[in-house]
């Protein structure tokens, strides 16, 4: 068996992967210190940005908007919930489709952390930042239906 590295450091899998790792320790420790993690962070943040753009979207959307299981949706939203950071109301169309949203707290919790997280993600991409189309490749590497056979 063989590979086409020399040294597993070149491979752009293992580079992105340790990548990934350094940069949810860095997501951890600044969410820490506002009570939230990583996915409570980007469920309240995905509710924030599409309720602000006029949607009022059901679980479904809020997890296909944040790219997370529509359970563990419901499971962080069911946390969130309980520490008065979000509500779902029911629809008053269909009883089985819930509308979450921020509450006060919630959205006070959220824009405290925001700027934050932003500063650590930008912080944590300069090395990278200059080069050009770094946003866009990362929309093609997480676009669903990027390749063939490859899954999104």
């Amino acid at each position: 068996m063989s590979s086409r590295y020399q040294d597993a450091l070149e491979s752009p899998g293992l580079l992105l992967w340790l990548a990934t790792l350094r940069w949810q320790r860095l997501m951890r420790s600044t969410l820490r210190p506002h009570g939230l993690t990583h996915v409570q962070f980007v469920t309240l943040a995905s509710l924030w940005w599409l309720t602000e753009h006029g949607a009022r979207p059901s679980q479904r959307e809020l997890a296909d908007h944040a790219g997370t299981d529509l359970t563990m949706t419901g499971q962080v939203l069911l946390a969130l919930e309980r520490r008065g950071l979000a509500v779902r109301e029911p629809d008053s169309q269909d009883a089985r489709i819930r509308h979450p949203g921020l509450t006060e707290r919630g959205r006070q919790v959220l824009l405290r952390a925001l700027p934050e997280v932003e500063e650590a993600d930008s912080l944590f991409l300069e090395p990278v930042s200059d080069r050009a189309g770094l946003t866009q490749g990362l929309r093609e590497l997480t676009s669903k239906g990027r390749r063939p056979g490859v899954p999104g």
